[in-house]
């Protein structure tokens, strides 16, 4: 079982930037892939970004590559979410996941509560 908290969201000017953080809880957070997520009002969620057990892969998706950074310290059981040059289109509620590399894309295991993101114009 595992848990997941996500903090660092709020209101941001266009081009600012802002951290997330995902604290998860269990001793096997090291063992899994973990990932994020982000839904916009009226709209499904969206895979953001997930990054490997290790660190050692990471991939995102395309409307944030550049901008967006994942990572994770697995001694602290907390995976990180850096956020620059934000856009209006990143307001969102934005959620950590976790899972297996190959499918925490489409089904993670294990949701955290969500985290709003606001970026005004």
């Amino acid at each position: 079982q595992v848990q997941l908290v996500e903090s660092g969201g709020g209101l941001v000017q266009v081009g600012g930037s802002l951290r997330l953080s995902c604290a998860a809880s269990g001793r096997t957070f090291s063992s899994y892939a973990m990932g994020w997520f982000r839904q916009a009002p009226g709209k499904e969620r969206e895979f953001v970004a997930r990054i490997s057990w290790s660190g050692g892969r990471s991939s995102y998706v395309e409307s944030v590559n550049g901008r967006f950074t994942i990572s994770r310290d697995n001694a602290k059981n907390t995976m990180y979410l850096q956020m620059n040059s934000l856009k209006p289109e990143d307001t969102a509620v934005y959620y950590c996941g976790s899972g297996t590399w190959a499918s925490i894309i489409s089904k993670p295991s294990y949701w955290g509560q969500g985290t709003q993101v606001t970026v005004s114009s």
